[in-house]
């Protein structure tokens, strides 16, 4: 059982960081691609970054290029999402998701992923 657990949103002033953790277990697969998305209210959920196993594939939205940094420690069986300058408009839930990787085109799919976090609530306030 795929378990994927989300941790380090909060409240935040514009211009202000925050690093999430998503802690994951239970896959047995050694290529794995893990992304994060977003979902702020009344919008669709959309994605953020992805990346694959040892970080041979790196994926940004447009919206959030040079201000968030996607990582993973494999011994902690652990990914980041490092935000800095954040803005009000990154306000959302944001989402850890995985999937075995089979190409950079699924790993950015919001569609792709079977495994999915509970999510972490982030508020930038300007």
């Amino acid at each position: 059982q795929v378990q994927l657990v989300e941790s380090g949103g909060g409240s935040v002033q514009a211009g202000g960081s925050l690093r999430l953790s998503c802690a994951a277990s239970g896959y047995t697969y050694n290529n794995v691609c893990m992304g994060w998305f977003r979902q702020a209210p009344g919008k669709e959920r959309e994605r953020v970054a992805a990346t694959a196993t040892g970080g041979r594939y790196i994926f940004y939205a447009d919206s959030v290029k040079g201000r968030f940094t996607i990582s993973q420690d494999n011994a902690k069986n652990t990914l980041y999402l490092q935000m800095n300058s954040l803005k009000p408009e990154d306000t959302a839930i944001y989402y850890c998701a995985a999937n075995v990787f089979r190409g950079g085109a699924y790993c950015r799919a919001v569609g792709y992923f079977d495994y999915w976090g509970q999510g972490t609530q982030v508020t930038v306030s300007s």
